[in-house]
């Protein structure tokens, strides 16, 4: 079961264009109502660790925060849904006030309120 604001591992290959590839963390930015229903797909935030200050795109996680090894952005901007086949395996979860800042990241990027 995967819940929302969980970090985990996931293979984004093959990447299209612009899009973010690799085997690389995510985010969880689904509701918890849709991964309880044991959705098909669960919508993601990537994260990288070509860290830049970028507010409102970029929500930046300290090493060790939500388990991450090193600094690195979850990119809000780069928002998709994957097929859960792509789930490699459960990171970690980022803390509360990061919550709050994605939640405001995405009415932001995605202009809702």
């Amino acid at each position: 079961m995967i819940y929302q604001f969980e970090i985990w591992l996931a293979d984004l290959n093959p990447k299209i264009g612009s899009e973010t590839g690799k085997t690389r963390p995510v985010l969880i930015v689904q509701t918890n109502l849709l991964n309880e229903e044991e959705h098909t797909s669960t919508i993601i935030c990537p994260i990288t660790t070509k860290v830049r200050n970028a507010p409102f795109i970029r929500v930046f996680l300290e090493k060790g925060s939500g388990g991450v090894f090193e600094d690195c952005d979850i990119m809000v901007d780069q928002i998709r849904t994957i097929d859960n086949s792509r789930f490699i395996k459960k990171i970690g979860k980022i803390p509360p006030t990061k919550q709050k800042q994605v939640v405001l990241y995405l009415k932001a990027v995605l202009d809702i309120e």
